[in-house]
């Protein structure tokens, strides 16, 4: 999930609508009151984690762990057979080109194959020939042939600048030259990977293959089966997976050596399983300053934004329910993304996780400084991150009240923003104008304008839009008291749309049609807000971004004083690339009860009769009276103590056979707080059993097809 530089910093913490990530209510991960002394807590050994990386994969641990020593050849494997999808993992699972990912990483997919009279996402997709699967436009799947170091040219360019924002500038500028180069000579998508905030850089290599098609996907009833009320939760009975097929350039299904086999047997509580996916982002490697910048501001603002987003689609889809395919997915990003957040801020709230994070930094400062020359390089890092937290935070709110464009954002103040840089772009000679202003694309931009959308939505968007603006900037902002004349937000919402043209297409174009001047003078009371905020916003833009360089010029220090001290014992954050973690396929503790390691299609059917056809546990037709082969007995999901996060979506679990013994699709509501620390004693990924996913196609769907390729290895 990923695509959010435009609309500032709040925007960045909604990437998980496009990498799933975990959740749950604090009560659930809150230990003991906060008035307690925790002084005593240590820091554990796996603290920041199990993401390993595929350049330095830990072989002596997981020889002294698991007796296990894999060979070169089995990580090299691993690697190729693993996939990555725009925003989640997959994996080849046959020799001709199937890959197997997440019901939930292909629902854009099922969109966009989609034809007149049909709706995949609610009745599902078989392609019972290779005639009959389905090419998805603007899809591609990236493999990962090629890695290598090039820490040194990175930090080299760095140190050479003399201030922060020139050693940013250079650091940027070297990784743009490396990428451009190894692009040009070896024909692959590279990108610089920054692992450790900085001590350690490598370039990675990815074969872009872009003829993908659809095979197989299950209803979405089934594959999200319980809704967001068991989404984030264990015991599950989702049959989340879907299949695309590579085709190579002559349009033939794509022959490859690498590939998980099929193990359909599954797992064995106590074994030892192996996750291979692209975790998206962690914060473990975080300073506690840092930290407590997400606890106090972004989080909380962020979860305010997200849960007035899933009120106001709910209750869209209540009053619309023509529209669930349209809007459907959204709102299953929204909701997924509340309960992430809601986990991420109970982690950070909870005083004996954050105690061990406090201890952690103050083990890993005594040894800086404990050295004299660590000590003079890196000694003052922590206390200028934490200055830089609190000048951001003074800052915070009201640059994100200025932020008119994007989720959350009501279309109106869109289209103002978007009337205000047109006027100005205008008022330049045309050279000096944007790509878009000139010529005949200043033609095209006219004629498309202005945007479709739902005015049912947007308008209440608005309300709540203008709820957080008052929060976050008081009663003293001149300019947003002009705007809602000190009214409520709901009047004031009714008395902008009132007095508004901006929801009025032909309005809006014919104010295209006057001089810049005149669009700027607009007494239209959105764009008049917009030209009244415009300095003061830029100017806090200008100080925001000020700040972010300086953070980063920090940040590089700080991984260069941890590689230093640490090395490669634990593994780097992640970065929505290729990782390995390992764990155990075992149950734990929860609600004064144990969890079964594996769920079975008993249970599935015990809560669609148990909730009494309550929608999330509706069960689609053919579900309901499955035929006598379908083995109710057979392991649907299971757990294990993996480390997982937002991006491992569609990720194989393999054993040490490099055999597929499962699929993962979420982690449990314990797994939260693991975007800042791991900690296994609760904390569990989520996976589709390899049986189930036989069961349900072999008995349900009637794709023998499928079956027969995923145990043979191939087309058969």
């Amino acid at each position: 999930m990923t695509h959010l530089k435009k609309s500032a910093p709040f925007l960045a913490f909604l990437i998980s609508l496009f990498i799933v990530a975990g959740c749950s209510s604090n009560q659930t991960i809150m230990k003991s009151d906060s008035s307690e002394s925790y002084e005593w807590v240590k820091a554990g050994k796996f603290d920041n984690g199990k993401m390993w990386t595929f350049d330095f994969p830990p072989m002596k641990y997981f020889e002294e762990e698991y007796n296990f020593s894999p060979s070169n050849e089995w990580f090299e494997k691993a690697r190729l057979s693993a996939l990555r999808l725009p925003g989640c993992s997959a994996s080849f699972v046959s020799e001709d080109g199937l890959v197997m990912t997440n019901h939930h990483c292909i629902r854009g997919s099922l969109d966009r194959v989609n034809k007149e009279g049909e709706n995949l996402p609610d009745n599902g997709f078989y392609a019972a020939t290779l005639e009959e699967e389905r090419k998805v436009p603007n899809l591609y799947i990236d493999q990962l042939v090629l890695i290598e170091d090039v820490t040194e040219n990175v930090k080299a360019a760095f140190e050479s600048g003399t201030t922060d924002e020139e050693k940013v500038s250079n650091r940027k500028n070297k990784i743009s030259e490396i990428e451009k180069s190894f692009n040009e000579k070896t024909g692959l998508i590279c990108n610089v990977i920054t692992f450790f905030n900085g001590g350690r850089y490598s370039i990675y290599g990815y074969k872009r293959y872009k003829d993908v098609r659809l095979v197989f996907a299950p209803e979405t009833q089934i594959a999200y089966y319980g809704g967001d009320y068991d989404n984030f939760t264990y015991p599950r009975y989702d049959v989340d997976c879907a299949f695309y097929r590579v085709y190579d350039e002559d349009g033939k299904p794509l022959k490859t050596e690498n590939y998980f086999k099929w193990n359909k047997e599954g797992v064995q509580e106590g074994e030892v399983i192996f996750v291979i996916g692209n975790p998206g982002r962690t914060s473990r490697l975080n300073t506690i300053a840092q930290l407590e910048f997400f606890r106090d501001y972004a989080y909380p603002y962020t979860l305010g934004l997200l849960g007035d987003l899933v009120k106001v689609y709910t209750d869209f889809l209540e009053n619309n329910p023509d529209k669930k395919l349209e809007y459907q997915s959204r709102l299953f990003g929204f909701a997924n993304s509340l309960k992430a957040y809601t986990g991420y801020l109970g982690g950070l709230k909870d005083p004996y996780l954050m105690a061990k994070k406090k201890d952690f930094e103050k083990t890993f400062k005594s040894a800086v400084f404990s050295k004299p020359g660590l000590k003079a390089k890196y000694g003052t890092i922590w206390n200028d991150i934490a200055k830089i937290q609190a000048e951001k935070s003074n800052i915070y709110y009201e640059l994100n009240s200025y932020n008119l464009k994007g989720p959350g954002r009501t279309i109106y103040f869109s289209i103002a923003a978007d009337l205000v840089e047109y006027a100005h772009q205008l008022q330049m000679p045309e050279e000096k104008r944007g790509p878009k202003y000139k010529g005949g694309a200043l033609d095209t931009l006219k004629m498309k304008f202005y945007p479709k959308f739902e005015a049912e939505l947007e308008n209440a968007t608005l309300e709540f839009q203008l709820e957080q603006m008052k929060t976050a900037l008081g009663s003293k902002n001149d300019a947003f008291n002009k705007l809602t004349g000190g009214k409520t937000s709901k009047a004031s919402a009714a008395d902008l749309l009132n007095k508004s043209i901006l929801s009025n297409k032909e309005s809006v174009e014919a104010l295209l049609e006057k001089s810049p001047e005149e669009i700027l003078g607009s007494t239209d009371p959105f764009v008049s807000f917009v030209v009244n905020i415009e300095n003061k916003a830029n100017e806090l833009r200008k100080s925001y971004t000020e700040l972010q360089g300086k953070e980063a010029a920090k940040v590089q220090p700080l991984g260069n004083a941890m590689y230093d001290i640490y090395g490669n014992t634990f593994p780097p954050d992640a970065t929505f690339t290729l990782r390995i973690a390992d764990g155990i396929v075992k149950s734990y503790e929860y609600n004064g009860t144990i969890a079964p390691v594996v769920t079975t299609f008993y249970g599935m059917y015990d809560r669609h009769f148990s909730f009494k056809g309550k929608s999330d546990w509706e069960l689609p037709e053919r579900w309901k009276n499955p035929p006598a082969a379908f083995d109710l007995s057979t392991p649907v999901n299971f757990i294990s103590t993996a480390d997982i996060i937002g991006g491992n979506s569609g990720s194989p679990l393999i054993n040490k056979n490099l055999e597929v013994v499962g699929l993962a699709f979420d982690g449990n509501i314990e797994s939260l707080p693991g975007n800042f620390i791991f900690d296994d004693t609760k904390n569990r990924t989520v996976a589709v059993h390899t049986a189930g996913m036989i069961e349900a196609m072999e008995d349900i769907y009637n794709a023998q097809r499928i079956v027969d390729e995923l145990i043979n290895g191939k087309i058969k």
